[in-house]
């Protein structure tokens, strides 16, 4: 590439679309640009919510046949899903999205075996329904875990069918809870307790390292030029997110915005506390030996969900009439797992006010209020807790993701949490990708380095605090007494 600079590719694979970017990277520049996006559309079939992962691997190399010649490509995907490989290293059947009820019940086998606060003390890893190890848990009795060889990771199942080489991502493999977090490698002793075979996983690889290079069949289906190198990335998107997370020090938190909410702080230890637990916080492995101590919220698949309800209305014209709605008047608990299915959302919340005492939201854009206030609430709660029971304070908090694009939310955000809120790497998966590719190549250096480029490079919108937060403590006060 002219100028210095390399160009590599970022597949990145969220819950509603996948994306191929291509990030050209040198000393001092930092650009992003799209190739290819395509819908993620989970298909409902007699046994349950399945991922259409074909569909996906289509589409990704759809995006690399458009991006063009690169140096090198990296995959990123959501956490804890998984597919299951046959001895021969088949694909034994779509794999199982987080949604699907399967796992109703799982959480209760387990700690019969392992009690929670075990599991947490061994772990770290919040309660979340459809962790991996609950879904192991479901999957066990079924014909297909039976066949299965190898288990695989969402990322690192397309990295093998663009390779043919088989990896297990450590940032990813933190979600599992399967992962000790202190020696950032397999939990043997949870695994053998609750019969978990860990070796159906493939050997554990660290961002950075080298995944393999296109197959030959690759290479002809998408017109590009081998050898082409596929490195690991923070394969976890959110640990990529978190990468690109454009902070200067240390006294920050963090917002990674889009289907969920993902709020808390970078750490260098986790945080394995019984109090921690009791606050559902988790510890995720990120680059350079850091700790995503966050809390997992519902995030804007509430607001995703009404949308598609209401028949897909124009976006800018429901938040700006949203604005006009009166602040506070109803909320709801953002991390409620009544609201993880699809469908119904806007009856759904209507029900949560009325159950709650609450004015009920009638209006698409009250409904659409209420739904950003509670957002911006869990994310004021989030940031308080991980500041207290880290013993971390923090002067500022980066919103990063496909939220930065909703000024409302990150403006609710700045006067509920009463900080400074800096919004900016819209794309912060794809870049924290781009660049832990271009670290092998040299062209940045650590976590401190990699934030430095992106604040030098990337649109940055700062939102300061307005009025008295006390508004915003009534209303987690009256929340909590529901």
């Amino acid at each position: 590439m002219s100028g210095g600079t390399r160009a590599y590719a970022a597949v990145d694979l969220g819950a509603s679309s996948g994306r191929v970017m291509v990030g050209r990277v040198g000393h001092d520049a930092l650009e992003l640009s799209e190739a290819h996006r395509f819908p993620n559309r989970p298909v409902r079939v007699p046994e349950g919510l399945r991922w259409d992962v074909l569909a996906l691997y289509a589409g990704v190399l759809d995006g690399l046949r458009a991006a063009g010649q690169v140096d090198s490509v990296g995959v990123d995907s959501w956490a804890v899903d998984y597919g299951l490989l046959d001895a021969g290293g088949a694909l034994l059947g779509n794999p199982v999205h987080y949604r699907d009820a399967r796992t109703e019940g799982a959480g209760e086998k387990v700690w019969a075996t392992v009690p929670a606060a075990e599991l947490y003390a061994a772990t770290g890893l919040q309660y979340a329904p459809f962790n991996t190890l609950y879904q192991l848990t479901a999957a066990r009795s079924t014909a297909q875990f039976a066949h299965a060889r190898r288990l695989l990771l969402i990322p690192d199942l397309l990295t093998y069918w663009l390779t043919g080489e088989q990896g297990t991502e450590l940032t990813n493999a933190s979600t599992t809870q399967l992962i000790d977090p202190l020696t950032r490698t397999w939990s043997h002793d949870v695994a053998e307790r609750l019969g978990i075979d860990l070796g159906l996983f493939a050997p554990l690889r660290q961002p950075g390292d080298p995944a393999g290079v296109l197959r030959p069949e690759v290479l002809e289906e998408t017109g590009l030029t081998g050898p082409v190198a596929v490195t690991a990335v923070g394969s976890h998107d959110t640990a990529s997110a978190v990468a690109a997370v454009p902070a200067v020090g240390e006294r920050f938190a963090y917002i990674c915005t889009g289907t969920w909410s993902l709020a808390g702080l970078e750490l260098a230890a986790p945080v394995l506390t019984e109090e921690s637990r009791a606050a559902n916080f988790t510890n995720e492995l990120g680059l350079d030996g850091t700790v995503r101590y966050l809390r997992n919220i519902m995030g804007l698949w509430l607001l995703q969900e009404c949308v598609r309800a209401w028949g897909e209305p124009d976006l800018g014209l429901l938040l700006r009439q949203a604005a006009g709605v009166p602040a506070l008047r109803s909320v709801v608990d953002a991390g409620d797992e009544a609201f993880l299915a699809p469908g119904r959302m806007p009856e759904r919340i209507a029900e949560a006010c009325r159950a709650s005492g609450q004015p009920v939201p009638e209006t698409p854009a009250e409904i659409t209020r209420c739904i950003l206030d509670s957002l911006a609430l869990a994310h004021r709660q989030a940031v308080r807790d991980a500041q207290r029971l880290a013993d971390r304070p923090v002067d500022v908090v980066y919103v990063v993701g496909g939220g930065t694009r909703n000024a409302l939310l990150c403006q609710l955000t700045a006067d509920a949490c009463g900080l400074p809120v800096v919004a900016g790497a819209t794309e912060a998966a794809a870049l924290g990708n781009v660049l832990a590719q271009a670290r092998t190549h040299g062209l940045v250096g650590d976590l401190a380095d990699m934030r430095r480029l992106l604040t030098r490079t990337q649109p940055l919108t700062r939102y300061a605090p307005r009025g008295d937060t006390a508004r915003w403590r009534d209303a987690a006060a009256r929340l909590a007494t529901r």
